[in-house]
């Protein structure tokens, strides 16, 4: 038994695009959808990325980081009441420059679960107001204090905790490894 797709303004679809083109590609859409008058059809179009902040060279700089590298959600009305497929949105996505097809299909695309798109939106919102630790480290690696009172020692990581950007050091003090916590941005990779 087939199931009846969603109301066309509450389909999402995950949309697999040229790793490294997921912005070049939605700007495209939306530019296309003004120009083409598909507003009707295509309501809205994302690429989920959440702000990370690292530290390089000793200066804490903020980027952003797409958490589907090679995706891009939309919102459109691409299946009609009987679960085909409307042409006009079909086409008109898949002609555009970028676009590889849809996940998870090869021949109709399957709209994203009502609770999957709503936790997907509320973690494009949580993560757009907060900025998130890019820790690129791992327990047992060996690192360089570059900041506080343990400056220019070296230490062992013994634990991470990503949430709150910061890990557990194993430095040496008196000849005897003491575990410190450090922020993140406090150490960097022995070179």
């Amino acid at each position: 038994m087939a199931l009846t797709p969603p109301a066309p303004s509450e389909q999402w679809y995950v949309v697999h695009v040229l790793s490294g083109q997921e912005n070049k590609v939605c700007d495209n859409i939306k530019r296309r959808v003004e120009s083409e008058e598909m507003s009707d059809v295509v309501f809205k179009v994302l690429v989920p990325t959440e702000r990370v902040s690292e530290v390089k060279k000793g200066k804490r700089s903020e980027t952003k980081r797409k958490f589907y590298p090679g995706y891009i959600i939309a919102n459109m009305h691409l299946l009609d009441e009987e679960g085909g497929l409307v042409d006009r949105t079909w086409y008109f996505i898949q002609e555009t420059h970028g676009v590889i097809g849809f996940a998870g299909t090869k021949s109709k695309p399957i709209p994203m679960r009502l609770r999957e798109v709503e936790s997907m939106l509320g973690q494009i919102k949580e993560r757009s107001e907060s900025v998130k630790p890019k820790i690129d480290y791992e327990v047992g690696e060996t690192i360089k204090v570059s900041d506080g009172p343990f400056q220019s020692q070296p230490g062992v990581i013994e634990e991470i905790d990503n949430d709150k950007g910061k890990l557990l050091v194993s430095v040496t003090v008196f000849g005897r490894p003491t575990p410190v916590e450090l922020e993140y941005w406090q150490v960097e990779k022995e070179a």
